[in-house]
């Protein structure tokens, strides 16, 4: 009785999680999301912090890179114009600054 119990809180715990695994495809059309990176922070929507290692990527903005693009929870293609984006992100310097700006934007990496 106890082990379903414990799968399911598992499970639930584990999609609150929001870091991202993310691969950089190399053609638009395989991505799931478009990404500028904007040069001030007040024009982004996600500030983000690149990670060392995947363990770390356990929270909004914390972005680890895959090695393959069947390892990501998103395949991300970095576009030269912010109109072409669906996400606009600005990269921070400390894991502490990561998160969303505008939270509006929230659904595109669930």
């Amino acid at each position: 009785m106890k082990t379903p119990f414990i799968m399911a809180c598992l499970l639930l715990a584990t999609s609150w999680i929001h870091g991202q695994k993310v691969f950089k495809v190399k053609y638009e059309s395989q991505a799931d999301l478009k990404v500028y990176v904007v040069e001030y922070e007040s024009q982004c929507d996600l500030k983000v912090f690149f990670v060392e290692y995947e363990s770390q990527a356990d929270e909004d903005g914390l972005w680890y890179f895959v090695e393959y693009d069947s390892q990501a929870d998103k395949k991300v293609y970095f576009v030269e114009y912010e109109s072409q984006a669906d996400l606009k992100i600005y990269i921070v310097n400390f894991e502490s600054q990561a998160g969303w700006r505008e939270a509006d934007k929230q659904h595109l990496l669930l």
